[in-house]
Protein backbone atom coordinates (compact mmCIF):
# COMPACT_ATOMS: atom_id res chain seq x y z
CA UNK A 1 0.00 0.00 0.00
CA UNK A 2 0.96 3.59 -0.75
CA UNK A 3 0.02 6.84 1.29
CA UNK A 4 -0.56 10.45 -0.61
CA UNK A 5 -0.80 13.48 1.56
CA UNK A 6 -2.39 16.00 -0.09
CA UNK A 7 -0.80 19.47 0.75
CA UNK A 8 -0.90 21.68 -3.12
CA UNK A 9 -3.35 24.33 -2.15
CA UNK A 10 -2.56 27.75 -1.16
CA UNK A 11 -4.81 28.30 2.22
CA UNK A 12 -5.80 31.47 0.83
CA UNK A 13 -8.66 31.58 3.51
CA UNK A 14 -6.22 31.09 6.38
CA UNK A 15 -3.71 34.46 5.11
CA UNK A 16 -1.65 36.06 6.52
CA UNK A 17 -0.66 32.81 8.07
CA UNK A 18 -0.33 31.07 5.02
CA UNK A 19 1.33 32.86 3.07
CA UNK A 20 5.29 32.01 2.79
CA UNK A 21 4.01 28.68 4.95
CA UNK A 22 1.82 25.89 3.46
CA UNK A 23 -0.84 24.72 6.13
CA UNK A 24 0.09 21.49 6.70
CA UNK A 25 3.16 22.78 7.82
CA UNK A 26 1.54 25.12 10.59
CA UNK A 27 2.17 23.90 14.18
CA UNK A 28 -0.31 22.39 16.85
CA UNK A 29 1.30 22.11 20.18
CA UNK A 30 4.83 22.75 18.53
CA UNK A 31 4.62 20.70 15.54
CA UNK A 32 3.46 20.95 12.12
CA UNK A 33 -0.06 19.26 11.72
CA UNK A 34 1.50 16.95 8.96
CA UNK A 35 3.97 15.62 11.41
CA UNK A 36 0.79 13.85 13.46
CA UNK A 37 -0.38 12.33 10.09
CA UNK A 38 2.72 10.86 9.34
CA UNK A 39 2.98 9.44 12.35
CA UNK A 40 -0.35 7.73 12.40
CA UNK A 41 1.08 6.42 8.85
CA UNK A 42 3.67 4.94 10.45
CA UNK A 43 1.46 2.78 12.40
CA UNK A 44 0.16 0.74 9.89
CA UNK A 45 1.80 -2.23 8.52
CA UNK A 46 2.41 -2.64 4.66
CA UNK A 47 2.64 0.34 3.68
CA UNK A 48 5.94 1.73 1.86
CA UNK A 49 6.09 4.63 0.87
CA UNK A 50 4.26 8.11 1.57
CA UNK A 51 4.30 10.76 -1.33
CA UNK A 52 3.56 14.50 0.07
CA UNK A 53 2.17 16.07 -3.18
CA UNK A 54 2.76 19.76 -2.83
CA UNK A 55 2.84 23.22 -5.74
CA UNK A 56 5.90 25.12 -6.73
CA UNK A 57 5.50 27.81 -4.05
CA UNK A 58 5.83 25.56 -1.31
CA UNK A 59 7.83 22.62 -2.34
CA UNK A 60 10.91 24.20 -0.63
CA UNK A 61 8.91 24.10 2.55
CA UNK A 62 8.48 20.70 2.33
CA UNK A 63 11.57 19.64 1.39
CA UNK A 64 13.41 21.37 4.26
CA UNK A 65 10.96 19.97 6.38
CA UNK A 66 11.24 16.24 5.18
CA UNK A 67 15.30 16.77 6.18
CA UNK A 68 14.53 16.58 9.88
CA UNK A 69 11.58 14.21 9.48
CA UNK A 70 11.57 11.12 11.76
CA UNK A 71 9.69 8.20 9.85
CA UNK A 72 10.50 4.68 9.07
CA UNK A 73 8.29 4.91 6.00
CA UNK A 74 10.13 6.91 3.32
CA UNK A 75 8.68 10.16 2.23
CA UNK A 76 8.70 11.52 -0.73
CA UNK A 77 8.22 15.28 -2.43
CA UNK A 78 6.30 16.03 -5.50
CA UNK A 79 5.90 19.07 -7.09
CA UNK A 80 2.79 19.48 -8.94
CA UNK A 81 4.58 22.68 -10.73
CA UNK A 82 1.29 24.61 -10.10
CA UNK A 83 1.93 28.24 -8.78
CA UNK A 84 -1.44 29.95 -7.94
CA UNK A 85 -5.45 29.50 -7.46
CA UNK A 86 -5.54 29.94 -10.76
CA UNK A 87 -3.49 26.75 -12.30
CA UNK A 88 -3.70 24.55 -9.88
CA UNK A 89 -4.80 20.95 -10.78
CA UNK A 90 -6.79 20.15 -7.66
CA UNK A 91 -6.75 17.79 -5.07
CA UNK A 92 -8.47 14.85 -7.37
CA UNK A 93 -6.48 16.04 -10.06
CA UNK A 94 -3.08 16.01 -8.01
CA UNK A 95 -3.58 12.42 -6.93
CA UNK A 96 -4.10 11.29 -10.96
CA UNK A 97 -0.19 13.51 -11.24
CA UNK A 98 1.03 11.27 -8.36
CA UNK A 99 -0.12 8.06 -9.54
CA UNK A 100 0.86 8.73 -12.90
CA UNK A 101 4.15 10.23 -11.93
CA UNK A 102 5.16 7.69 -9.56
CA UNK A 103 3.33 4.48 -11.46
CA UNK A 104 1.10 3.33 -8.21
CA UNK A 105 -0.65 0.32 -9.15
CA UNK A 106 -1.41 -0.60 -5.44
CA UNK A 107 -3.78 0.04 -2.60
CA UNK A 108 -3.79 4.07 -1.77
CA UNK A 109 -4.63 5.75 1.42
CA UNK A 110 -5.02 9.07 0.86
CA UNK A 111 -5.35 11.88 3.50
CA UNK A 112 -6.04 15.57 3.30
CA UNK A 113 -2.86 17.37 4.55
CA UNK A 114 -4.70 19.57 6.83
CA UNK A 115 -6.32 17.30 8.67
CA UNK A 116 -5.16 16.85 12.12
CA UNK A 117 -7.40 13.70 13.73
CA UNK A 118 -7.27 12.10 17.08
CA UNK A 119 -8.76 8.68 16.04
CA UNK A 120 -6.48 5.49 15.24
CA UNK A 121 -5.75 5.22 11.42
CA UNK A 122 -4.45 1.62 12.22
CA UNK A 123 -8.14 0.71 13.61
CA UNK A 124 -9.42 2.49 10.48
CA UNK A 125 -7.02 0.47 8.35
CA UNK A 126 -7.85 -2.63 9.96
CA UNK A 127 -11.73 -2.04 9.33
CA UNK A 128 -10.75 -1.31 5.65
CA UNK A 129 -8.62 -4.70 5.29
CA UNK A 130 -11.90 -7.00 6.82
CA UNK A 131 -14.45 -5.27 4.47
CA UNK A 132 -12.10 -5.25 1.58
CA UNK A 133 -13.33 -2.69 -0.31
CA UNK A 134 -13.13 0.85 -1.00
CA UNK A 135 -13.85 3.06 2.48
CA UNK A 136 -14.07 6.45 4.12
CA UNK A 137 -13.82 7.92 7.48
CA UNK A 138 -16.88 9.89 8.97
CA UNK A 139 -18.06 11.11 12.73
CA UNK A 140 -21.20 12.43 13.73
CA UNK A 141 -21.12 16.18 14.19
CA UNK A 142 -23.35 17.92 16.71
CA UNK A 143 -23.24 21.42 15.35
CA UNK A 144 -26.38 21.42 12.39
CA UNK A 145 -25.66 25.06 11.49
CA UNK A 146 -22.22 23.54 10.11
CA UNK A 147 -22.96 20.73 7.73
CA UNK A 148 -23.33 22.40 4.81
CA UNK A 149 -19.66 22.98 4.99
CA UNK A 150 -18.78 19.00 4.65
CA UNK A 151 -19.78 15.77 2.61
CA UNK A 152 -22.32 14.13 3.95
CA UNK A 153 -23.52 10.57 4.13
CA UNK A 154 -26.12 8.01 4.99
CA UNK A 155 -25.04 4.62 5.46
CA UNK A 156 -27.43 1.26 5.11
CA UNK A 157 -26.91 -1.24 8.34
CA UNK A 158 -23.83 -2.83 7.11
CA UNK A 159 -22.17 0.53 6.71
CA UNK A 160 -22.46 0.82 2.74
CA UNK A 161 -22.49 4.02 1.66
CA UNK A 162 -26.04 4.70 -0.01
CA UNK A 163 -25.56 8.68 -0.27
CA UNK A 164 -23.06 11.10 -0.19
CA UNK A 165 -23.52 15.00 -1.01
CA UNK A 166 -20.87 17.27 -1.30
CA UNK A 167 -21.64 20.49 0.85
CA UNK A 168 -25.12 20.59 0.74
CA UNK A 169 -28.17 23.18 1.23
CA UNK A 170 -30.13 20.90 3.14
CA UNK A 171 -27.86 18.02 4.76
CA UNK A 172 -29.83 14.64 5.17
CA UNK A 173 -27.72 13.46 7.72
CA UNK A 174 -25.40 14.86 10.03
CA UNK A 175 -22.87 11.93 9.25
CA UNK A 176 -19.53 14.01 8.01
CA UNK A 177 -17.06 12.17 5.58
CA UNK A 178 -13.56 13.26 5.96
CA UNK A 179 -10.71 13.76 3.49
CA UNK A 180 -8.86 10.51 4.45
CA UNK A 181 -9.87 7.61 2.00
CA UNK A 182 -8.39 4.08 1.36
CA UNK A 183 -8.98 3.07 -2.59
CA UNK A 184 -8.36 -0.44 -3.59
CA UNK A 185 -6.05 -0.97 -6.18
CA UNK A 186 -8.38 -1.97 -8.91
CA UNK A 187 -10.40 1.39 -8.13
CA UNK A 188 -7.01 3.80 -9.66
CA UNK A 189 -8.22 3.49 -12.92
CA UNK A 190 -11.13 5.31 -11.72
CA UNK A 191 -9.60 8.36 -10.77
CA UNK A 192 -8.72 8.76 -14.48
CA UNK A 193 -12.12 8.31 -15.99
CA UNK A 194 -13.81 10.46 -13.71
CA UNK A 195 -11.82 13.29 -14.54
CA UNK A 196 -11.64 12.45 -18.00
CA UNK A 197 -15.35 12.66 -18.18
CA UNK A 198 -15.02 16.66 -17.19
CA UNK A 199 -15.93 16.44 -13.03
CA UNK A 200 -15.22 18.20 -10.92
CA UNK A 201 -11.22 18.37 -9.88
CA UNK A 202 -11.17 19.71 -6.58
CA UNK A 203 -12.45 18.70 -3.36
CA UNK A 204 -11.79 14.97 -3.42
CA UNK A 205 -15.30 13.75 -1.60
CA UNK A 206 -16.41 14.48 -5.30
CA UNK A 207 -14.85 11.36 -6.83
CA UNK A 208 -16.45 9.55 -3.78
CA UNK A 209 -19.68 10.88 -4.48
CA UNK A 210 -19.41 9.58 -8.31
CA UNK A 211 -17.55 6.39 -7.22
CA UNK A 212 -20.66 4.93 -4.96
CA UNK A 213 -22.97 5.02 -7.59
CA UNK A 214 -20.50 2.37 -9.88
CA UNK A 215 -19.24 0.27 -6.83
CA UNK A 216 -19.33 -0.87 -2.98
CA UNK A 217 -17.91 2.10 -0.82
CA UNK A 218 -17.82 1.38 3.05
CA UNK A 219 -17.49 4.34 5.83
CA UNK A 220 -15.73 3.38 8.99
CA UNK A 221 -16.91 5.65 11.98
CA UNK A 222 -14.53 7.44 14.01
CA UNK A 223 -13.70 6.99 17.44
CA UNK A 224 -11.70 10.10 17.99
CA UNK A 225 -11.90 13.91 16.70
CA UNK A 226 -11.30 15.16 13.25
CA UNK A 227 -10.55 18.95 12.46
CA UNK A 228 -10.51 20.08 8.76
CA UNK A 229 -8.31 23.89 9.69
CA UNK A 230 -9.67 26.15 6.92
CA UNK A 231 -9.51 29.04 8.45
CA UNK A 232 -8.13 31.50 11.14
CA UNK A 233 -10.66 30.52 13.84
CA UNK A 234 -10.91 26.82 13.20
CA UNK A 235 -6.94 27.19 13.41
CA UNK A 236 -7.11 28.73 16.77
CA UNK A 237 -9.84 26.64 18.16
CA UNK A 238 -7.29 23.70 17.35
CA UNK A 239 -4.81 25.10 18.67
CA UNK A 240 -6.42 25.76 22.08
CA UNK A 241 -8.37 22.79 22.50
CA UNK A 242 -4.92 20.25 21.60
CA UNK A 243 -3.14 22.41 23.96
CA UNK A 244 -5.30 22.00 27.06
CA UNK A 245 -5.77 18.75 26.17
CA UNK A 246 -2.02 17.94 26.19
CA UNK A 247 -1.91 20.56 29.65
CA UNK A 248 -4.50 18.48 31.29
CA UNK A 249 -2.78 15.04 30.83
Amino acid sequence: MKAIILAAGYATRLYPLTLNRPKALLPINNKPIINYIVEQINTLPNIDYVYVVTNDKFVKNFSDWAISLESKIPVKIINDATTNEDNRKGAIGDIQFVIEREKIDDDLIIIAGDNFFTFSLKDYYDFAIKIGKDCACAKEFDDNSMLNQFAIALIDESGKLIDLEEKPQNPKSNLVVYANYIYKKNTLPLIKKYLQEGNVPDAPGFFLQWLYKKQDVYVYKINGECFDIGTPKSYEEVQKKFSRDENNQ
